[in-house]
C-alpha cells in the first residue's frame, strides 16, 4: 500500500474528522482512509455501464439458476 501526505487541510475539517474518529472509536488515520476511498470508487453509472458491458461480452444465459440454489439451501 502507498502513503499519500495531505498539506493545507483546513483547521475545520481536521476538527470534524477527529470528532468522527472519536465518536465511532477509530483513528483519525482510519476515517481519513475511508473516506479516500469512497472518494476514489466509481459512481454508479459508471458500475452499472460496466457490468453492462460485461453482460454484452457475455451474452445471454441460458438457464436460471433459482432451483440449483434452493436444493443446494435445502441441503444444508
Amino acid at each position: 500500500m502507498g502513503d499519500i501526505l495531505v498539506r493545507n487541510v483546513d483547521d475545520a475539517a481536521i476538527a470534524q474528522l477527529k470528532k468522527k474518529a472519536k465518536a465511532a472509536g477509530k483513528s483519525v488515520n482510519e476515517i481519513a482512509r475511508q473516506a479516500l476511498l469512497a472518494a476514489a470508487r466509481p459512481s454508479k453509472q459508471k458500475a452499472w455501464a460496466e457490468a453492462d458491458r460485461i453482460r454484452e461480452r457475455i451474452g445471454p444465459v441460458p438457464s436460471d439458476s433459482t432451483r440449483d440454489i434452493r436444493e443446494d439451501r435445502d441441503n444444508r
